[in-house]
């Protein structure tokens, strides 16, 4: 009787331990992941022309939700992290779909345009040891 009440205990201990210890990755978080994900692939040596683009139309309609889901979230209103600081000042990067149709640009080429690299650039890039 008492191994099965201190067995009790000690389960219900660890589970809600266990639950307690699970991150709970937020609107902005999700966003970030996805974007990463999405240039991942854009930057990918290894997979084919028609595969990329497949997998960056996928990954598109995702961040549409995922930007919107982030723009509408009353929770980062008024919040002063430095994640959510650095989203909103630089819009054109962190809501990138949203800004690449503003400007009417496809996505790797806005991408491009707001880091300064341009088609010569990566044309005149070397590969090379450092």
């Amino acid at each position: 009787m008492f191994r099965k009440t201190t067995f009790k205990l000690i389960l219900a201990g660890i589970l809600t331990f266990g639950t307690l210890s699970v991150g709970h990755a937020g609107t902005l978080e999700s966003l970030e992941r996805e974007r990463a994900n999405l240039l991942n692939i854009m930057l990918s040596g290894d997979i084919g022309m028609q595969e990329r683009q497949s997998k960056l139309s996928a990954y598109q309609a995702r961040l549409v939700d995922l930007e919107r889901m982030v723009l509408r979230d009353k929770s980062l209103v008024g919040k002063n992290t430095p994640i959510v600081r650095s989203a909103f000042a630089n819009y054109d990067l962190t809501f990138l779909v949203h800004a690449s149709i503003e400007k009417d640009r496809l996505l790797m080429d806005h991408w491009f345009e707001q880091l300064g690299l341009t088609g010569q650039n990566i044309l005149n890039t070397r590969v090379g040891r450092r």
